[in-house]
Formats: structure tokens, C-alpha cells, sequence
């Protein structure tokens, strides 16, 4: 018998204390960069998107990676490509940790629409008010020294 799966997480990490240091404008190449990553780590990129000091992804992980790793790996590579590469000058890294949420497939659109109007977001909400929303959501209870 042949094995299936689904794994559908949406991931939300930040910057480095939350420094808005990925300018809209330039955003659009950081993530065709990290859909290069998982691409190669054999993932599926469904949505990506962000704001100035963070960044959502919906992505199928593959079974054969774990999900620290696989973060890790996307925020190490993208790290050094945003810091060579020039147009992020006031990147000074990723924050430590992450949100890792899964998803079922049917919730996938509603996802992918979460994340592709992230501005529209937050025009009202701050990455801290909607990070505290998306954790009660899951049912994860959180230490607020680590949200800012």
C-alpha cells in the first residue's frame, strides 16, 4: 500500500524586533526567493506574502522534513540572500522562533486569501494583535515576551 498525506502549514515568522526592513516594493523578489527554497526541500508554495516586518507562507511540507528544520532552513538561506543582495539594507535578520498552524485542505482558499491581503489586514490590525488572533485560533497559549 502506498502511503498518503497532506500537510498544509501556514507559517508566520518576523524580523529581526520586528524592524520594518522588507520594503513592499522589493518584497516580491524575497519570495520567489523562499519559493525557491521549498521548492528544492520538495515542498508546494501555495500563497506567500507579508508586510515590512513579517512574512505568511501556506505550504505543503513534505513528510521527510520536519517543520523546525524546514523553517530553519528557510530563514538561514533567505537571511544571507537578503543581506548580499543589497536591496534590504536595513535587514538585519529573522526574529527567533515561529507560528507553524495546520491547516485540512478544505480550509486551503480560505488561507490563500488570508495571506494574499495582508495589507488589507492591516490597515487596522498590528502584526502583534493578529499573531495573539491566529495563536487563540489554534488553541496555543503564548508567552507575551515573546510577541514584540
Amino acid at each position: 500500500m502506498s502511503s498518503y498525506r497532506q500537510i498544509l502549514y501556514h507559517i508566520v515568522f518576523r524580523t529581526k524586533n520586528s524592524e520594518k526592513s522588507l520594503p513592499l516594493d522589493k518584497s516580491e523578489e524575497l519570495y520567489k526567493y523562499i519559493w525557491g527554497i521549498i521548492k528544492n526541500k520538495n515542498g508546494f508554495l501555495y500563497r506567500i506574502n507579508g508586510m515590512e516586518e513579517h512574512i505568511h507562507s501556506l505550504s505543503d511540507l513534505h513528510p521527510s522534513i520536519a517543520l523546525a528544520i524546514y523553517i530553519r532552513d528557510i530563514k538561514t538561506a533567505s537571511s544571507v540572500w537578503l543581506k548580499q543582495i543589497g536591496n534590504f539594507p536595513d535587514f538585519k535578520g529573522w526574529a527567533e522562533g515561529y507560528a507553524g498552524l495546520t491547516y485540512s485542505w478544505k480550509d486551503k482558499d480560505i488561507i490563500i486569501n488570508y495571506i494574499k491581503n495582508q495589507k488589507e489586514h492591516h490597515k487596522n490590525l498590528s502584526f502583534e494583535d493578529e499573531l495573539r488572533a491566529l495563536l487563540k485560533e489554534h488553541g496555543i497559549e503564548w508567552d507575551e515576551k515573546y510577541i514584540f
